[in-house]
Parts: C-alpha cells; sequence; structure tokens
C-alpha cells in the first residue's frame, strides 16, 4: 500500500534516515515509536508528500484516500461545530456544504439566476445521496458524542471552543473521512479516558490502515498489532503489541550485547597474535592473512541503551493529618451547576484520583483546591504545615522565555550544584545539549517537563496535578509514575492515562458518579484499580 525503500533524510549534520526501508499493508494498525527527533513526524510528512526524501523512493498510490490528525490544529470559526467536523469527510463533506450553499442561493437569487441553481443543485444532491451523505450528519454527531461534546456544543459555534476541543474537531474530522489510511499522531493527547476508551473501540473496528504515535501504552497495546521503531536512522518493525515490542527489543539487545563481547574477545585474540609475531618472518604470512581478514569483519556495534535517569525525590516536610477539608462547596458558571454542596476531607498521604465526564468540575475542583478559582459558597481549608505543588498548563507561563533550560534551574535554584541540576534535568529527558535551547523554543510538552522538574526538585508536601502526563514519552511517563510512587507526601490529580491512574491512584473520586444524578460525587476508598474491578469498567459509563 504505502512502502519507504532505500530512503536517506538529513537535516544540516543530523542524520534522520539511513537506507531505511518500510512498508504499511492495507488494515494493518501499527504504532510509530522512537525517541524524541528521531523522524517520527518526518514520516508522515513524507507520506503526505509535504517533505522529499533526500535518496529513496516513497511510493503512495494515487487513488489512496488518506487522512492525517496532527498536533497543530488551523484556525477554525465561521461554522458549527457540526460543520467543521464534517468538512473533513472527503466528497461528502464537500458537497454537504455545496447544498447548503445553494440553499441559501436560491433563497436570495434572482428569477434569472433559478434555473441554473437548481440544476446545479440537482445534479449535488444526486451525488450526495449517491455517496451516503444523508447520514452524514447522524454519522458526525455520533463521532462528536464519542469524543465528549454534548449537544449544545454540537450546535454551537467552533470558533468558541478552547485549543483542547478544537483539537477534538479536527480528530472527528478526520475520523469522518473513513479514509483509506488513516495517520494520527497523538490522538488521545487532549481526551478524557471515556473518549480513549470510545476511539480505541472505533479504530478496533475500522477497516482502513493505521499509522499513529501515542504515549499512551494502553492504548498502544490495545490497538497496534505491530510497532515500527525509529532508532539511529532505521526503521525496524516488530510484529505484536507494545509490550511485545519492549519484551522483543530488551532480547535483541541482550543478544546484540553478547554477540559484540564475543566478536571484541575474538579480535582482541587476533591482535594479540599479530602484536606478537609481526616481527617473526617465519610467521609474516600468517601476520597479514589474519590483518587482511580483520579488516573484512564487520564489526557489531554495543547497543545504543535508552537511559532514563530515575527521580530521587527528596523528603518533603510533614503536614497535618487533614491537608484538606473542602465543605458544603457550591459552583456554578452561568445557568449550569457544576458543585451543589459537595464535601471531602484529604488526609495525608491519600493520592486521590479525580474521575468524571468532560465538564464535570475536575479541573474546577483542583482550581478551587489550589485558590486558583474561588467557590460560589462553601469553604476550602488547608491544614497545618502544608506546601502546595499546583501543576496545570497555566504552570507553563512562570518560566522565563529569554532564559535557557538550564538558566532556568539554576535561576530556581541557586545554592544547587551543576551536576544535581543537570541530574534534575536529565529525568525529564533534557540532556546534552537540550539543557541550552531557550525556554522561547521549546514545544508545549518540553516547557511541561521542564515546569514537572522545578516543580518537584524540592517537593511540596501536596501535589495538586491536573493532567500531568500529558506531553510526556512513555519513558519519562514511566519514569514519573515511578519517582511518585516513592512521595511520601499527598496528591490529587486529574488523569486520563491509565498507566499513572493504575500506579497512583489510592483513592478515586468520580464526579457525576452511578448513583444517577449528573452531579453527584462519589468517594471510592479503595484503589483505582480496586474501582475498576468493583464497576467492571475501565472509566464511569464504559464498559470494557
Amino acid at each position: 500500500m504505502i512502502s519507504f525503500s532505500g530512503i536517506n533524510k538529513q537535516y544540516g549534520k543530523q542524520l534522520i534516515f539511513v537506507d531505511a526501508s518500510f512498508q504499511l499493508n492495507p488494515g494493518e494498525k501499527v504504532g510509530l515509536v522512537g525517541p524524541n527527533g528521531s523522524g517520527k513526524t518526518t514520516l508522515f510528512r513524507m507520506v503526505m508528500g509535504e517533505e522529499e526524501p533526500d535518496e529513496g523512493d516513497v511510493s503512495v498510490p494515487k487513488k489512496l484516500t488518506i487522512g492525517y490528525f496532527r498536533q497543530d490544529v488551523e484556525e477554525m470559526k465561521g461554522r458549527s461545530v457540526l460543520d467543521e467536523a464534517i468538512a473533513g469527510s472527503g466528497r461528502a463533506g464537500d458537497l454537504h456544504h455545496e447544498l447548503e450553499a445553494l440553499h441559501h442561493a436560491m433563497e436570495h437569487c434572482t428569477p434569472q439566476e433559478m434555473d441554473r441553481v437548481l440544476a446545479r443543485f440537482g445534479e449535488v444532491q444526486e451525488e450526495y445521496e449517491h455517496l451516503g451523505g444523508y447520514t452524514l450528519e447522524a454519522q458526525a454527531r455520533e463521532v462528536l458524542h464519542g469524543l465528549g461534546f454534548e449537544d449544545d456544543q454540537i450546535d454551537g459555534d467552533v470558533g468558541a471552543l478552547s485549543g483542547g476541543w478544537k483539537m477534538r474537531v479536527a480528530l472527528a474530522r478526520v475520523l469522518l473521512g473513513r479514509p483509506d489510511v488513516l495517520l494520527m499522531d497523538e490522538p488521545t493527547n487532549h481526551l478524557d479516558i471515556e473518549s480513549i476508551i470510545w476511539l480505541e473501540q472505533f479504530l478496533k473496528s475500522y477497516p482502513g490502515a493505521l499509522l499513529m504515535t501515542s504515549h499512551d501504552r494502553e492504548f498502544m497495546n490495545r490497538i497496534a498489532s505491530k510497532i515500527a521503531e525509529i532508532d539511529a536512522g532505521e526503521i525496524v518493525v516488530y510484529s505484536g503489541n507494545y509490550d511485545f515490542y519492549e519484551r522483543e527489543r530488551a532480547i535483541r539487545e541482550s543478544n546484540q550485547q553478547a554477540a559484540f563481547v564475543r566478536q571484541q574477545a575474538m579480535l582482541a585474540k587476533e591482535q594479540r597474535f599479530i602484536d606478537r609475531f609481526r616481527t617473526h618472518a617465519a610467521k609474516a604470512a600468517q601476520v597479514q592473512s589474519r590483518i587482511k581478514a580483520l579488516d573484512k569483519i564487520e564489526k557489531i556495534e554495543l547497543p545504543k541503551r535508552r537511559q532514563v535517569v530515575r527521580f530521587e525525590f527528596r523528603v518533603p516536610p510533614r503536614s497535618g493529618d487533614q491537608v484538606a477539608v473542602i465543605e458544603e462547596l457550591h459552583k456554578r458558571y452561568g445557568p449550569r451547576v457544576i458543585y451543589d454542596g459537595f464535601s471531602l476531607t484529604i488526609r495525608r498521604g491519600e493520592r486521590w484520583a479525580v474521575m468524571g465526564r468532560n465538564g464535570a468540575g475536575k479541573t474546577t475542583l483542583l482550581k478551587m483546591i489550589a485558590g486558583a478559582t474561588q467557590p460560589d459558597a462553601g469553604t476550602v481549608r488547608l491544614g497545618a504545615s502544608l506546601t502546595m505543588g499546583y501543576f496545570a498548563q497555566q504552570s507553563l507561563e512562570v518560566l522565563d522565555a529569554e532564559l535557557t533550560v538550564f538558566e532556568q534551574l539554576q535561576k530556581d535554584f541557586p545554592q544547587d550544584g551543576i551536576g544535581s541540576l543537570r541530574t534534575l534535568a536529565g529525568a525529564f529527558q533534557f540532556s546534552g545539549d537540550d539543557v541550552d535551547k531557550p525556554i522561547r523554543a521549546l514545544s508545549g510538552g518540553e516547557k511541561s517537563r521542564l515546569a514537572m522538574a522545578r516543580m518537584l526538585y524540592n517537593p511540596p508536601n501536596f501535589l495538586v496535578l491536573d493532567e500531568p502526563t500529558n506531553h510526556l514519552d512513555l519513558a519519562t511517563k514511566e519514569m514519573l509514575v515511578d519517582s511518585l510512587k516513592e512521595f511520601e507526601g499527598t496528591m490529587i490529580f486529574v488523569s486520563h492515562d491509565r498507566t499513572f491512574l493504575r500506579g497512583l491512584g489510592s483513592r478515586v473520586l468520580e464526579l457525576g458518579g452511578e448513583s444517577g444524578k449528573e452531579r453527584d460525587p462519589v468517594v471510592y476508598p479503595g484503589s483505582y484499580m480496586e474501582y475498576v474491578q468493583r464497576l467492571g469498567h475501565e472509566a464511569p459509563g464504559i464498559v470494557n
């Protein structure tokens, strides 16, 4: 279907692909993995024809339809959410909007123009019906509902949405197109658990081919039947899900390590013979023969190991037993009631996972606990000897754009040594020259990692985290989960990442819970895993 043959690609001195080959076959679901900067986006762009290889061939059949979901979303305004989503559904979407324009023209055209407009309307209507266009709106609503939109949002102005919600519209637009091939760059980044699980089901039943990147291990495991790894310019394909890839990669590395050790021993033995008998006339022929043989041997390279630096928490000061007491909390936005007399006590050492559908009030609760938003009525009392660390996307605004990554850390922690700060930077994937990057040039994900590193270096004893893993790659995320397991303070967090939830949630607060009342919170005193086992589903209202 789509094939890369002998691809070479270089940016300046950086080699991206070196004689790389890869093929995506019909119906395959392939996860694309590799370190940051390894060339995943470049691969997507070459499929789309937006970039060309320096050498080699990219073969994409002319009649193949491709849908590409990327992280940069163009401007959206002047349409309803529904119309914007339909706009991406290929030819049927184009005809849908032409029919709307013709309806409008019929209302305003002159009698002389009416015949022409009616004739065109008949042509468009016939083709639209042939393509199943009259079911398009229902399909669009189904997809948008699956991605978390309510009916009033679907019919509302797309321009009024936040960036994250516009990303969902862009995702709906690609899915509605039903292309032969889906290219998806981090499709779960702006989705909650309910929407992620809906997307999993959609993609499992999707008949076309899929090539995607994702930092969500669970998502990758459930969808991908192959993993294509880009590393050191090569593309290596593993026939299995992400867990299989990790196991197989470890076996390959171990075998390569053993082969390297054996070859080094053999080379050393041969070199000793050459050095010993180089000046012996009787052995001259043997020496020259062995020298030539060594020159012809293809040297095995030591496997490159990706070093994930473990972040060691400093012990935070001990807080009082009652960390936060929430009493009779009321909060509404216009006519929409978010909280109506909600109470909760958070005690030292607890790790609360806040669950719930979009709009249930998860971020609002964290903002009120952090003091970033005030309740309409009720109180949020923080306990004695408390230091709070609040992480949200707004945390990125406190970074100084004129400094480099390392200069920011030196500014924040002037008493600490260069070695400690470099270890901190390395734990959050700023290694080598990355520490000298100016903050203004960092991506959203890099800024997110830096903000997290700053907050956790001298840890507070109460962490309030809103989607802390959104932009972290798998290695960094798993390092963070392992490190937070050793954290001796208290946490409350919102996350759609199941690795994070399963690893850290010791208590669960479900907003809009099983009682049937839309805003009636339900407290589960056990862990997130116990919560899943008790309810029999991964998230509110979703059955596995």
